[in-house]
């Protein structure tokens, strides 16, 4: 898919519904562009929610291209970034429901993935490592992206 060129900033409701048409037909390193937008042009009281959606957009696509731990860590940070918003979310941004949906993600990726115990006390190079294993979980064409709006 060609790069986004989309009006700097969208509007947050132009933003989300964009966002989510990207995550629901694959492409959610461009839903992330469309959520920065937003997240660069938010105020103070807002920013966060934004920075939180668009690490959610960067988790998705980190899992997307294989890479478990660095999707898990942003999924995190995404999740820790919305939090603040559950109680009164800001454009029916269904705070809760992707909260959840990290949790669960995460929580999949993890069990798919657990991490190595650590038996070297120094570097490990990539070679001796084993080969990964299936997809991981929430980057199968059947896996369904997270809902942004209630």
């Amino acid at each position: 898919m060609a790069p986004l060129s989309l009006p700097n900033p969208l509007p947050p409701g132009a933003a989300l519904a964009a966002a989510q048409h990207l995550l629901d037909t694959g492409h959610p390193f461009q839903a992330h562009e469309a959520l920065e937008t937003a997240w660069k042009a938010a105020g103070d009281d807002e920013r966060g929610l934004w920075r939180g959606l668009t690490q959610l957009a960067v988790g998705i696509t980190h899992l997307a291209r294989g890479n478990v731990r660095g999707g898990v860590a942003v999924l995190g940070r995404a999740s820790d970034n919305l939090a603040p918003y559950a109680e009164h979310p800001p454009h029916d941004v269904d705070v809760a429901g992707l909260r959840g949906w990290i949790a669960d993600r995460v929580a999949a990726v993890e069990r798919a993935h657990p991490r190595p115990p650590c038996v070297t006390a120094g570097p490990v190079a990539s070679a001796d490592l084993p080969a990964g294993g299936d997809e991981p979980p929430g980057t199968a064409a059947g896996d369904r992206p997270p809902r942004l709006v209630r």
